[in-house]
């Protein structure tokens, strides 16, 4: 029997919800949120789109953008813009979700929320009118916006609702959690894995796990990756003076994972990282192209696609990527 929901803001210090709402985070229910994408604004007011519909065909204008554990997660890496403890000198502890709201009244409220968000475009004279309906008739999910997704236990029958109201999901894990995944009684659109290390002491150093042992859990997810049926890719988030070497030790762990894609990408210096990394860490495009041209040369995963705006670069062992319309 599933547990009843319980009010976790209570146990969440005020200053982070402040700042989460200061943000312009929507909050759901007691542990999600969505909020406005980047790539929602430009694709209603400028007619530009973000990279995962130039790569998949997922269109920016209607996605929405959320967490089901926007507080949570067992890592603190340094390129994160989520809020961490210590960041607004407070201390919370939170590498779990203690009771959890139920999918149906998440999906209720992304949706409210999303609406909200779409209502205030309303007034705009730059709008473009088609998108601005077609974006009142949401048809994605990108549960990739803060925090450690399968730390929500009902993920599967989150994305299964999901799915059946029409929508498609990406989905982006740390896979340090192995067990969830292996789990999920639904798999989502695609699946994300990050690798943001080529080995155990980059790892330490760059995505401070709060546990011992999540380096060997997301090997374990690494490991069996290549037996999920939806499309998978491995994102690796690149920094500057952090992860941008090892070229070989990424390959070898990229050849036991066998994704459908590999993204790489530049950490972006936003939100709360700015308080941890530099300007200077955020590589620039053309060092991006070398890591990826590097990497093709390795791994024997072509360069299929990329985005200049975006910093992020597409290999695949495919002509051409799965596109969702």
């Amino acid at each position: 029997m599933r547990r009843k929901s319980n009010n976790l803001k209570n146990s969440i210090p005020s200053p982070l919800l402040r700042a989460l709402r200061n943000q312009k985070y929507h909050m759901v229910g007691n542990h999600s949120a969505v909020k406005r994408c980047k790539w929602l604004n430009e694709a209603l007011t400028r007619n530009r789109a973000c990279y995962k519909q130039k790569f998949y065909g997922i269109k920016s204008h209607q996605c929405i953008q959320m967490s089901p554990s926007v507080f949570c997660c067992n890592q603190e890496c340094l390129f994160c813009w989520r809020a961490q403890e210590g960041d607004l000198k407070i201390k919370y502890n939170l590498n779990k979700i203690p009771l959890q709201d139920q999918p149906e009244e998440i999906i209720k409220g992304l949706f409210k929320a999303q609406s909200s968000i779409i209502s205030g475009y309303a007034g705009n004279n730059n709008v473009d009118w088609r998108k601005l309906s077609e974006a009142a008739r949401p048809k994605h999910v990108a549960i990739s916006l803060t925090g450690e997704p399968t730390l929500y236990e009902f993920l599967g029958e989150l994305l299964e609702l999901l799915h059946k109201k029409g929508l498609t999901s990406f989905l982006v894990s740390n896979g340090t959690l192995p067990s969830r995944l292996l789990d999920l009684i639904e798999e989502p659109s695609q699946l994300y894995i990050s690798l943001c290390a080529p080995n155990r002491e980059v790892f330490r150093r760059l995505c401070k796990p709060k546990k011992p042992g999540l380096w060997g859990r997301l090997n374990e997810t690494l490991n069996f990756l290549s037996s999920f049926n939806c499309p998978t890719a491995i994102r690796i988030t690149l920094v500057e003076g952090y992860n941008m070497e090892n070229i070989e030790e990424y390959a070898k762990i990229i050849d036991k994972a066998c994704p459908t894609y590999i993204e790489t990408k530049a950490y972006m210096h936003i939100g709360f990282s700015n308080l941890r990394l530099d300007y200077h860490r955020m590589p620039k495009y053309d060092r991006i192209q070398e890591f990826s041209s590097n990497l093709s040369k390795k791994t024997g995963y072509k360069i299929i696609d990329q985005s200049r705006d975006s910093r992020v670069v597409l290999l695949s062992k495919r002509e051409k990527p799965i596109r969702f319309n």
